[in-house]
């Protein structure tokens, strides 16, 4: 069996033409709808009759894309008290 299976050989690209055009066309179309995207996610997030688990996604998501995702999880040793993160939308 030959010991580059599976591989190209050296200085040959896997993809010589490159990202397809297409996949360039819709990132821009779903660019264009991130006002409203934004706008779902904050109305699913202060909607209290909605379950609690979409309220507390859709919060997660607006806190990833403001802020980015934690690189590390916060924990504590000992006996420190808990943390505790309150979010509130201006307005209400």
């Amino acid at each position: 069996m030959a010991e580059n299976a599976g591989q190209f050989q050296k200085g040959v690209s896997g993809n010589p033409g490159g990202r397809p055009r297409e996949i360039g066309e819709i990132r821009d179309l779903a660019r264009a709808h991130t006002s409203a995207a934004i706008d779902a996610l904050h109305s699913i997030a202060i909607d209290l009759t909605a379950p609690a688990s979409a309220r507390v996604a859709a919060s997660e998501a607006l806190l990833n894309r403001a802020w980015g995702r934690p690189s590390l999880a916060v924990g504590a040793e000992g006996e420190s008290e808990p943390l505790e993160l309150i979010v509130r939308w201006a307005g209400q």
